[in-house]
């Protein structure tokens, strides 16, 4: 799937929430994303924009096979995982936070934490003029 196409089904994905919120809509956009690609989404999911940076965290949605990795005390190999795919999902993940926000994304960063499970979406947006 080309990265527009892959925006564009995020995007969608987005608007199943609470309507108008557009932090709502961004923080279903980042659910979406993790159902459809990693095959298991988060259980909650909330999203802040303040002046340039948008700031996504969510809880759980570990597969099956990181849950087994973490229990034999693997985090590190989850975790190199998990960041190396969010550098493929960038083009996609960032084109959709573009199109709800409506400003360009300058940067953005994924990291995971356990124990308890959560991840974070943090993305850099262009000044407003």
């Amino acid at each position: 799937m080309r990265d527009d196409e892959a925006a564009a089904e995020l995007v969608r994905a987005a608007g199943q929430g609470d309507p108008g919120s557009v932090r709502a809509e961004v923080a279903n956009a980042m659910v979406a994303m993790k159902k459809k690609f990693y095959g298991r989404g988060p259980e909650s999911a909330k999203a802040w924009i303040l002046d340039n940076y948008v700031f996504v965290a969510m809880e759980g949605g570990l597969t099956r096979a990181e849950e087994t990795l973490l229990a034999d005390g693997k985090a590190d190999q989850v975790r190199a995982f998990r960041l190396e795919f969010q550098e493929t999902m960038t083009g996609p993940v960032t084109a959709a936070v573009e199109q709800l926000v409506g400003r360009r994304v300058l940067t953005y960063h994924s990291q995971i934490v356990f124990d308890p499970t959560h991840t974070f979406e943090m993305f850099v947006l262009e000044p407003e003029r």
